[in-house]
């Protein structure tokens, strides 16, 4: 995969499907990395795809934290000028749905439609992230795996077989990089902006998700007029990973609606 050099760091980006196809970017959640995509990017041949590894996760560069919202946001931003990619549905995965809210109301001009999965206008307080964050300062990310995954997968988390690759890829993450980005949706609340959102928009929930649930997506979506509500009861936080056939259809189906095909 290609780095992309920007004036200030360095994200690693990769673009598939064919140069004419519709436009989708996609943006991993916290504690994980662009490879998290791969059923959506295998299954949706015919789109051109934007998947790429946030600042201090995967491959990208890991600044210094803490990082801004607005950091991430224009993050996102110049990859898809970098890439000349318009007109695009943005899928944000719990921290990108975040940055895909923030993305829709800065430059509506790159976003023509929203899929907004297992995540909120606000996720969780400030005093939760200090919690966390101070837990990985003083014991890396093994501090925080048990809990994640719980919130992430449910109580059975330790039977759950999507368990390995996700328990992976958390465990890899830099703790500078995981502190910098919860530092970011610590500060974060988009109630009053992404209630001017008007765009067609898909909100997925998981039955199992601790970390954002079905009620507090609900209350989000329900910001969006005309939006589109799919609860997936068997799944948690991370549901292309748990049930990746069930959540490809569901988008798939979305993509169908709006003609973005």
């Amino acid at each position: 995969m290609p780095l992309v050099f920007l004036p200030d760091l360095r994200l690693n980006a990769r673009l598939d499907g064919p140069p004419d196809g519709p436009a989708l970017v996609l943006i991993h959640a916290l504690g994980l990395d662009h490879q998290i995509w791969q059923p959506l990017i295998q299954a949706l041949p015919r789109h051109r795809i934007l998947s790429f590894d946030l600042r201090g996760h995967g491959a990208s560069d890991c600044p210094p934290p803490p990082y801004k919202m607005g950091s991430l946001i224009q993050d996102t931003e110049r990859l898809m000028d970098h890439f000349g990619l318009q007109d695009s549905v943005v899928i944000g995965l719990s921290l990108g749905g975040l940055i895909a809210q923030g993305l829709a109301v800065k430059r509506l001009d790159l976003v023509r439609g929203l899929v907004l999965s297992n995540t909120a206008a606000r996720i969780g307080t400030a005093a939760q992230w200090q919690q966390r964050i101070d837990l990985v300062r003083e014991g890396g990310m093994a501090a925080l795996h048990d809990a994640t995954m719980e919130r992430w997968l449910g109580r059975n988390w330790r039977q759950n077989p999507a368990l390995p690759g996700l328990s992976a890829r958390f465990l890899a993450t830099r703790p500078e990089g995981w502190i910098g980005a919860a530092s970011a949706i610590a500060g974060t609340d988009f109630y009053e902006t992404t209630a001017t959102l008007r765009l067609p928009t898909l909100v997925i929930a998981g039955g199992h998700d601790g970390a954002t649930p079905a009620d507090l997506i609900r209350e989000t979506a329900d910001l969006i007029p005309g939006h589109q509500f799919s609860l997936m009861r068997d799944a948690g936080h991370i549901p292309v990973a748990e049930q990746p056939e069930a959540y490809v259809t569901v988008i798939q189906d979305f993509l169908n609606r709006i003609g973005h095909v």
